[in-house]
């Protein structure tokens, strides 16, 4: 019999996504919803299970982690990439890496929760209006604003085209963005730091590589106009967060929306959480009803697939 552990699961939710009663009789399968990350303490909780199932990179596996389960052998992740998986470490422990499909729309629709909760001030009235208040902020529209995409790919090229259905003057950029590749989404290619110079809204959809990390930091938020806000629904760490928070404390920017964190889940006592002109949210961009659904009922699949002798979704090492 095998043991399936399930990582991460927040809401509690995993076992409702998906007909995990295709594995009965072949699996276990045992929910953990609290996060660790101490290496230790997960190498306690999974010496026993040789499948254990991630929710994208809550729980990271690199060399030194998989080294401490010798007697893991299957290894899943939702999407089809996950740069939290040391993928040729566990090629080389006879571990199969497997993913799976997942929606491109929720985060780019997460992107613009955010780009109007802050035009418009939505949490800051919400948190007036239940304490009694009416109308005490002023807000700001989009039509003539400029919108800057840093990373024109899956998920900024939706963000981008929404923005010129609000009217917006769409700007983008990134390492390798082509001036072809800009007008095929019907934007405008510029140069980082015009981007960052003009744009009243910076949003991020670069995944995070070595090159990536900390893209925008100290020299990026000196250049953003005191009016303009940052928005990363992305990774965390392609901002640097101590110039992050220094900027919006010393009203460099006007404020931030931000849904993913250098640690995860947000530490209790975050500076970030005490800052009135942070939008944030807690790494909800991929997670809706439909993308679980879809995630975890291929996962099944997956575990199935790879108990017969015959993996599928494999995630080979780059």
């Amino acid at each position: 019999m095998h043991r399936v552990a399930i990582l991460d699961d927040y809401q509690n939710v995993a076992k409702d996504m998906a007909d995990w009663s295709s594995l009965a009789g072949d699996a276990e399968v045992i929910l953990f919803k609290d996060h660790l990350a101490d290496e230790d303490e997960i190498a306690e909780r999974l010496k026993d299970f040789d499948i254990v199932v991630m929710n994208r990179e809550r729980t990271p596996f690199l060399k030194s982690q998989l080294a401490k389960l010798p007697n893991l052998k299957l290894l899943l992740t939702s999407g089809k990439r996950n740069f939290s998986i040391d993928a040729a470490a566990a090629a080389e422990q006879g571990i199969t890496v497997c993913g799976t499909d997942m929606l491109g729309s929720p985060t780019p629709e997460l992107a613009w929760g955010l780009i109007l909760g802050l035009a418009r001030r939505i949490h800051e009235e919400d948190r007036q209006m239940k304490q009694g208040g009416w109308q005490t902020q002023l807000g700001i529209g989009l039509k003539g604003r400029v919108l800057g995409v840093v990373g024109l790919g899956r998920l900024g090229v939706p963000v981008a085209k929404v923005g010129l259905a609000f009217g917006m003057d769409v700007i983008a950029w990134s390492p390798n963005l082509t001036d072809k590749k800009a007008a095929e989404a019907g934007v405008r290619r510029g140069d980082k730091d015009e981007l960052f110079g003009t744009s009243d809204f910076v949003t991020l959809h670069m995944p995070l590589s070595g090159r990536s990390r900390g893209i925008v930091g100290k020299e990026e938020f000196s250049r953003m106009k005191p009016t303009a806000y940052l928005i990363n629904t992305s990774r965390g760490p392609l901002v640097n967060e101590a110039a992050l928070i220094e900027a919006l404390e010393t009203n460099q920017i006007a404020g931030a929306g931000i849904d993913v964190y250098e640690t995860e889940p947000l530490p209790a006592d975050h500076p970030l959480r005490q800052l009135d002109n942070v939008l944030l949210t807690p790494h909800i961009g991929y997670v809706v009803e439909e993308n679980y659904r879809l995630s975890f009922s291929q996962i099944v699949e997956n575990i199935q697939a790879w108990i017969n002798g015959a993996p599928i979704r494999v995630i080979e090492p780059s």
